[in-house]
């Protein structure tokens, strides 16, 4: 990691991640703010995206997020990850791209590592309400809606509603 995305990291961390959220009376302008931070952090970030109050993305290697796109309040979040345009993500989102080595019985799960990262999608025009889990190698495809506190374990088919743990078809947009 170089130097300054070291410094835009630090200045996140210190001052953006804790500043009022975007849309508050007095915001001090915090979402242009994290806006310019997350433009020098994240392998691609728009100049319309919104990134709110709290969210964690780690050093935000291997994230990008598309016009009118938001990472909502809370959220943790790992790369690789890429979040189409005009995506509404709710607060305490967590999106997961590694997990934990699980194959070997003759050692503690703990010793074993952490699996390869598996990129999770977005599409465009997807819905996210609050408090979901998405987790690792997930595609959720262009203008689905994904309920609050869903665990989406698998893809989610273009405009298709999904709600659950695990997160299952509930009804087709079109």
């Amino acid at each position: 990691m170089n130097l300054p995305k070291k410094l835009y990291l630090a200045l996140y961390y210190i001052i953006g991640k804790k500043m009022p959220e975007s849309d508050s009376f007095i915001n001090l302008g915090a979402k242009p703010f994290r806006r310019f931070l997350c433009q020098h952090i994240f392998d691609h970030a728009s100049k319309t995206c919104n990134i709110e109050k709290g969210v964690f993305f780690g050093n935000g290697s291997g994230i990008t997020i598309g016009e009118q796109s938001g990472i909502g309040l809370n959220a943790r979040i790992q790369g690789p990850l890429t979040i189409g345009n005009h995506v509404m993500m709710g607060p305490d989102t967590i999106i997961y791209t590694k997990n934990h080595e699980t194959k070997r019985t003759d050692i503690p799960m703990i010793e074993q590592g952490i699996t390869a990262p598996r990129e999770v999608t977005i599409e465009d025009d997807v819905w996210i309400g609050a408090r979901v889990v998405i987790l690792p190698g997930v595609c959720i495809g262009k203008g689905s809606i994904v309920a609050a506190g869903s665990v989406v374990t698998k893809d989610v088919q273009p405009y298709t509603i999904v709600g659950g743990v695990p997160a299952k078809k509930i009804k087709s947009r079109v």
